[in-house]
């Protein structure tokens, strides 16, 4: 029991840091942009996040996901960390947070 809940609390302080990350080009943090599909931990504390890019010729295509697996590292109790970028399906603004759309103006 106290596995599944370290996991739980580990993938918890993943995502505040995921909330750190912004988007250079839109000011909003990559997790309510809806870039992070999903975050994996294992009970070793590996993990691997499931991302996107809002267009595959992004401009930060190569510097983002280095930044995401850095800053996820970063946590003392991750052991390792993978991004895996993926374009299925496709970023679109659908996959926003209602609170992303309020800030840029869209609700």
């Amino acid at each position: 029991m106290s596995e599944s809940m370290d996991t739980a609390n580990l993938g918890e302080k993943i995502v505040n840091v995921l909330k750190t990350i912004f988007d250079p080009e839109i000011p909003v943090d990559i997790y309510e942009l809806g870039l992070i599909y999903d975050v994996f931990v294992n009970e070793d504390s590996d993990v691997k996040i499931l991302m996107t890019l809002t267009t595959p010729n992004c401009p930060v295509a190569e510097s983002l996901p280095m930044e995401v697996e850095e800053k996820v590292k970063s946590l003392d109790e991750v052991k390792t960390a993978e991004v895996e970028i993926t374009f299925d399906p496709p970023w679109t603004q659908d996959l926003m947070s209602e609170e992303a759309k309020l800030e840029l103006g869209m609700l």
